[in-house]
């Protein structure tokens, strides 16, 4: 297969801030699209001094904005939509991450940009949608995932409660269906030659990960309860065991063959192997058994083996991992304007289909392209 970029050509208007909306234009840009950030001048996004910072800016908005080019433009300025109109004309899609209301008021809301471009790709990314009760009131990822009940699945104890580790709504809800729905958009567009306004709404998408949840709880009525189910670690084939070292074991034998050779390799007591008869004992069995050993001793154990059981490694351990490396998720590097290197941050977006990892890219100053995006508008 012929590498190609299959955005390029595709021009992006990203009025996103911080994580969904940035993250979601990263996958396209990666993809060949231009992606021209509007961030507001002086301080540009908010991001930008996040800490810890690398170069001028926080390495956070490094990743998140390599291979954009930055308009700083301040949108409040009655002048600002005419200077954009000519940019709006030519643009593709647009994003923006506002609450509802606010880019209307700018005189940049669908309608009005729908009057000036009918092709218009219109993506609006928020917590609660345009539509509904809620869809004025403020939040962030661990609200999102709380409303939907997501986070009630699994949240640790009333001693120990669990914040997960990774931001879920903005990321799984918000992200990843905003480029989905832009890629499903850009085909409708070609087959009527219309765009479209999709209203990306990152608790709406939240339900999605809970289906099993949902299933058992509409077909069963007996809803699922915090840590008790068989991925919330309610089964002993599900959980995390912690290793005499402080280390710990992921164990994940949930099939009957996994978990009958991962019984055999840690020789779990016969009358313990049927997990069903008293769940709560075998799972105390299976804890002293990893607990009375070091993480070294279960890697050498499971090493080889068909029972899908791993020590946990720390994020540093995960970057210099042999297997990553080979299938090489860092080869593309990530500059700034001292000239220093990092790897780029991944993203989904299938090797043939990404610029060369052999060019460095790098997040743009605030207002680079200023004058190249406007000087002939």
């Amino acid at each position: 297969m012929t590498d190609i970029q299959p955005l390029s050509g595709i021009k992006v208007l990203d009025f996103t801030t911080l994580l969904p909306g940035p993250m979601a234009a990263l996958v396209l840009a990666e993809s060949g699209a231009e992606v021209i950030k509007i961030e507001r001048p002086g301080t540009g996004e908010d991001m930008r001094a996040y800490a810890p910072k690398w170069g001028r800016d926080a390495i956070n908005f490094a990743m998140l904005n390599r291979g954009k080019k930055s308009l700083a433009l301040n949108l409040k300025d009655p002048q600002a939509l005419a200077l954009l109109r000519p940019v709006l004309e030519e643009a593709d899609v647009l994003m923006e991450q506002f609450r509802p209301g606010v880019m209307e008021r700018l005189g940049l809301g669908y309608e009005a940009v729908r009057r000036i471009n009918p092709k218009i790709i219109y993506c609006s990314i928020s917590g609660y949608g345009h539509t509904g009760p809620r869809a004025h009131t403020a939040g962030h990822d661990l609200n999102y995932i709380g409303d939907t009940g997501l986070l009630a699945l699994s949240m640790g104890s009333r001693q120990q409660p669990v914040i997960p580790p990774a931001l879920i709504a903005d990321l799984a809800a918000g992200s990843y269906p905003a480029v989905v729905n832009i890629l499903l958009a850009l085909i409708a567009r070609r087959q009527t030659g219309e765009g479209t306004h999709l209203d990306i709404a990152m608790t709406d998408n939240l339900f999605m990960l809970a289906y099993w949840a949902i299933g058992k709880g509409l077909v069963s009525g007996q809803w699922p309860q915090n840590g008790r189910d068989l991925v919330t670690g309610g089964s002993p084939r599900y959980r995390i065991y912690p290793t005499r070292d402080d280390r710990f074991v992921a164990a994940a034998p949930l099939e009957q063959k996994f978990w009958e050779r991962f019984c055999e390799l840690i020789e779990l007591p016969e009358a313990l192997r049927d997990d069903t008869a008293d769940r709560a004992a075998t799972i105390a069995a299976v804890g002293d058994i990893i607990g009375a050993m070091p993480a070294s001793h279960w890697r050498q154990k499971f090493f080889g083996e068909d029972c899908c059981c791993s020590i946990v490694q720390d994020l540093e351990a995960a970057l210099n991992d042999p297997h990553f490396r080979a299938r090489g998720l860092f080869e593309h590097i990530l500059t700034n304007e001292d000239g220093s290197l990092l790897p780029a941050l991944p993203v989904p977006v299938a090797p043939q289909f990404r610029a060369p990892s052999d060019q460095p890219g790098a997040a743009p100053a605030l207002g680079a392209h200023n004058d190249e995006i406007l000087k002939s508008k």
